[in-house]
């Protein structure tokens, strides 16, 4: 799929890995809609890329929300062809530990938010997608990229909810992919490892160190600006589809 003049949206798209893959879209010539609750970042990203981004208060979890600002994006560009799900929490609890059981609230927010959010934006985006005109031979209407992580494989101590939100999207994967295949819709999913997000900002030097030195190589964090890169080949090159794809620096995660 040729990105110049398509029409993405991305969620999370206000900062981080979202944010990075706004931005290169949006130098690359897609129309480009930010999802995100973060009214302030995403207007100032917005207004600072121009008229062809524009920027949505949406709620991913919730159906109403995503389906007003999805016909709203269908309003202002005229068709929806590249979905990006990064919109995702990760708090930290063990199943059971010195404060007691995992609070069943915040297990099923991380849920609401990473896995059902992510299928609730995909499916009602494959709804738009399906009403395309096929851009190419192969009958092409869309592409979904969804993001997992490596937890999803490897999780760690206090990653249980998080870990399954994330197995969750590596597991649908492969049957959305099939289910939408007669409509010309691809799916895949980017698996990242240590991307260099502003959270890593926030903490101490060397635990920055040891996290970098965690990886096989190269031997740092990920930049979001080469998950944008990946999302790019994805939406460029229509033979990858039904993967899950680890962008990770070899690395394999341990307990702690």
């Amino acid at each position: 799929m040729d990105i110049a003049g398509k029409t993405a949206i991305v969620t999370g798209g206000a900062s981080g890995l979202g944010q990075a893959t706004t931005e290169l879209y949006a130098e690359l010539g897609a129309n480009v809609a930010i999802f995100d609750l973060n009214e302030e970042a995403g207007n100032a990203i917005a207004k600072r890329l121009g008229d062809n981004v524009a920027y949505f208060n949406v709620n991913v979890s919730d159906e109403a929300s995503v389906q007003t600002a999805m016909d709203a994006v269908i309003e202002k560009f005229g068709a929806l062809h590249i979905v990006n799900n990064f919109a995702g929490i990760g708090p930290a609890c063990k199943t059971y530990g010195k404060n007691g059981p995992h609070p069943l609230d915040t297990y099923m927010k991380v849920i609401m938010v990473n896995q059902v959010g992510t299928f609730n934006v995909a499916r009602l985006a494959a709804e738009k997608m399906a009403q395309n005109e096929p851009f190419n031979d192969d009958g092409g209407r869309g592409v979904i990229i969804n993001t997992a992580s490596v937890a999803a494989y490897e999780g760690q101590i206090g990653q249980v909810a998080y870990s399954a939100s994330k197995g969750a999207i590596v597991g649908m994967t492969l049957p959305m992919a099939r289910e939408l295949a007669s409509y010309g819709i691809r799916v895949n999913t980017i698996v990242p490892g240590l991307i260099h997000t502003p959270l890593f900002d926030t903490i101490e030097e060397s635990y920055y160190k040891s996290l970098e030195q965690s990886t096989v190589y190269p031997k740092r964090l990920g930049k979001t600006s080469e998950i944008a890169k990946l999302s790019a080949h994805i939406v460029d090159n229509d033979y990858i589809n039904g993967e899950c794809i680890r962008m990770d620096a070899a690395i394999r995660m341990q307990p702690r």
